[in-house]
């Protein structure tokens, strides 16, 4: 099978996440989209994260409740600090006859030299790369050539509508009582709702 990885910490998720996971779906081909929740992102201090793991969880299971090809993966929310390399790593030897494909924003791509162990990324995955407005679509295909030569890395362009949606404002327009339909699937929205998420974010 062909399986696209979407990771993050989805707080909350929102449709520019799940439009990139169906445009990976469709142009490559792929057979699943895995969504991996971050139980303790190596980026973040755990005391600033605005919701709990187990809301994070359940948002994502009502995002993707109508896809069928869309999953949910638990793999990094049982884990302690997540680590891209030690995720894939784990599915390259737990599902040895799958493929993997990574999916990425543009500043991510231009980033992963940063990231913990990121050479031991490559040999597990495909990365995707998804464009934004504000790279060139040269600057993009000239890092992809930088590090496909430097670290013989597998990256493809990834074409996917950009939208101006972030978790930050969504969780901001929640805390000043706001809707937030349209930014995030109806489920998530009334999701937020129920459980008077965000309520105490930037007031």
């Amino acid at each position: 099978m062909k399986i696209g990885i979407m990771g993050g910490t989805f707080d909350p998720i929102h449709i520019g996440h799940l439009l990139l996971g169906e445009f990976a779906f469709e142009e490559f081909k792929l057979d699943e989209i895995w969504f991996l929740p971050n139980g303790n992102p190596p980026h973040k201090d755990t005391e600033d994260m605005d919701t709990s793991l187990t809301h994070r969880i359940e948002m994502v299971k009502a995002a993707i409740s109508g896809s069928p090809h869309f999953k949910l993966s638990m793999h990094e929310a049982k884990k302690g600090i997540s680590y891209t390399y030690r995720t894939m790593r784990d599915f390259h030897e737990l599902y040895p006859g799958n493929e993997f494909y990574f999916i990425l924003g543009a500043d991510s791509l231009f980033s992963i030299e940063q990231w913990k162990y990121f050479k031991e990324i490559f040999p597990t995955c495909t990365i995707l790369a998804a464009m934004r407005d504000d790279k060139d679509v040269r600057d993009m295909q000239k890092q992809i050539a930088y590090l496909k030569k430097k670290y013989e890395a597998e990256i493809e362009l990834l074409r996917a509508p950009l939208l101006e949606i972030s978790s930050t404002t969504i969780r901001e327009r929640a805390a000043k009582g706001l809707t937030v339909h349209y930014f995030v699937p109806d489920a998530v929205a009334d999701y937020i709702k129920e459980h008077h998420l965000y309520k105490e974010v930037e007031q």
